[in-house]
């Protein structure tokens, strides 16, 4: 439960940061060109009010929702604080996405007007019908076509008001809605600027897309919050991610494991650099994570969260972080590790991550249109996160997979995230995805999908099946060996594992 002095909305955590912060540096964009803008928090309001003026003029009203296919820009800044102030709510969706998929969320959402960037307007268009779009140059710091008149007033907004509807990244099949409030975007602010002990000196450099939870939730929610700055890069770079952030004075930033194998790969050193934290998820190797640490001269720290658990409930510590642990239970969430029958597990057993919460202020609100889903993905009042962890006599939490991820192999159960976890360890290997494949007299089997680490010589699949020989048992050992150029990914770079099971490209190496 939050705090009473602390239960704001949204909208407020913003108009208090505006109030106390004005003149003070809020957001830096550089765009594709290397070119920098810069607002400080009082000329971004202003930004804001005229938005949200142009918006209110063109219908949007508290409880409507405002679609939006944008990267990294200010214009999708500025959208998102217009509506959230207008009471109303954004759903952002991919910009690289499909017609099929900007369809599907405009059809479940109804909103009032859909805004895309100019140059990618095409597949939008088509999705739209009817609807009436803005389009925009993310490029424009200007943003000369979202500008209206000033609002002499805005709506008051309650705890419990829609802000967004986001779409699950949908790595096993369809995505579902994830209904987020006004005190849900404030809870997440005030829980990762705690967590990340942020103050109004600390630049938060964000690469990843805006469209997703991480940079919304962990990134701009609290810097908001602790009154702190962002630089928005328009897009993620591994080679220039080190020198973005020393040139920007980046002292805090938040990435995936993918993206960190991609800057080892492709970047390298630079000087200058001021990161005092940074946030990843997914595991990296041992030896990854002491270059990485090198390189950024602080010690990143794993978290884990979920769109519907709004702020990360495990997040490691700043003293001393382990790097193949989740973390402990955050400041002011709610974590359990659970049995089928909601029993908690004892030290060292698997069980299900469960998170406790008030369901539109610490936890989600529902999915949108499906009280039928809602409903099943709680019990006892514990939302049923998916995926498996165990922890140990200190409280650290270790991921074990998602429960898609345990295959059933001879009666025995194998967890594909440890198999994993062996094929990335081997020294020419950069990453791995292991899924499983049905089978009439064993009922699955692993199957292993490969990238070779470019920095040195390839593995031969004599090399991987001699390596996973040595550290895992006949029954954990893939029985196939597909070498991919790159594992197919979401926006987000969370590996699309269904999709692997149509992979066409590659070499496969029987066992």
């Amino acid at each position: 439960m939050i705090d009473i002095e602390h239960h704001l909305t949204f909208s407020e955590s913003w108009s208090r940061s505006v109030e106390r912060r004005g003149d003070h540096s809020f957001l830096v964009f550089e765009d594709s060109e290397g070119v920098a803008s810069g607002w400080t928090y009082g000329e971004f309001d202003d930004v804001v009010s005229r938005v949200a003026g142009a918006l209110s003029s063109r219908g949007v009203v508290a409880g409507s929702a405002v679609h939006m296919a944008l990267a990294n820009s200010p214009a999708f800044v500025a959208i998102w604080l217009a509506v959230v102030r207008l009471g109303a709510w954004v759903v952002p969706s991919d910009p690289m996405g499909s017609t099929s998929e900007f369809e599907g969320h405009i059809r479940r959402t109804s909103p009032v007007v859909g805004i895309c960037e100019t140059s990618r307007s095409a597949a939008y268009l088509e999705a739209c019908g009817s609807l009436p779009v803005i389009q925009v140059d993310e490029q424009d710091p200007e943003m000369p076509v979202l500008l209206g008149d000033r609002l002499s007033s805005l709506p008051d907004t309650g705890l419990t008001d829609r802000a967004g509807v986001m779409f699950t990244s949908g790595t096993t099949g369809e995505p579902k809605g994830v209904e987020v409030t006004q005190a849900n975007y404030a809870f997440a602010g005030r829980t990762m600027a705690e967590a990340a002990c942020l103050d109004e000196t600390d630049r938060q450099l964000v690469v990843l897309p805006m469209f997703h939870v991480n940079a919304q939730y962990y990134s701009f929610a609290s810097a908001i919050w602790a009154g702190a700055s962002v630089a928005l890069m328009s897009s993620f770079s591994a080679s220039g991610f080190m020198s973005q952030a020393a040139r920007h004075g980046a002292t805090a930033a938040s990435l995936f494991a993918a993206p960190l194998r991609m800057v080892l790969a492709r970047g390298g050193p630079v000087e200058d650099l001021r990161l005092r934290h940074c946030w990843y998820a997914q595991n990296i190797t041992a030896d990854q994570y002491e270059t990485v640490s090198d390189w950024f001269g602080c010690r990143p720290r794993q978290l884990y969260g979920m769109t519907e658990t709004i702020p990360a409930v495990l997040t490691d510590e700043a003293g001393d972080p382990e790097p193949s642990s989740m973390g402990r239970v955050t400041t002011g969430c709610i974590v359990d590790v659970q049995r089928p029958d909601g029993t908690p597990v004892d030290v060292g057993e698997v069980g299900e991550v469960v998170v406790g919460g008030e369901r539109g202020t610490s936890l989600f609100a529902g999915y949108l249109d499906d009280p039928e889903t809602t409903g099943a993905s709680f019990r006892d009042g514990w939302f049923l996160t998916g995926d498996r962890a165990s922890r140990d006599e200190t409280g650290r939490h270790y991921f074990d997979g998602r429960r898609s991820d345990v295959l059933k192999v001879a009666g025995e159960n194998v967890s594909v995230v440890e198999v994993e976890a062996v094929l990335a360890q081997h020294p020419g290997v950069l990453e791995a995805a292991v899924i499983g494949r049905d089978d009439e007299i064993r009922d699955e089997l692993p199957v292993a999908f490969v990238v070779a680490d470019p920095s040195s010589s390839p593995p031969s699949r004599a090399d991987l099946d001699g390596w996973c020989a040595e550290r895992l048992a006949k029954v954990k050992r893939p029985v196939e060996i597909t070498f991919l150029d790159e594992l197919p990914r979401t926006s987000v770079g969370k590996i699309r594992k269904f999709q692997l099971n149509n992979s066409e490209s590659g070499e496969e190496s029987p066992i």
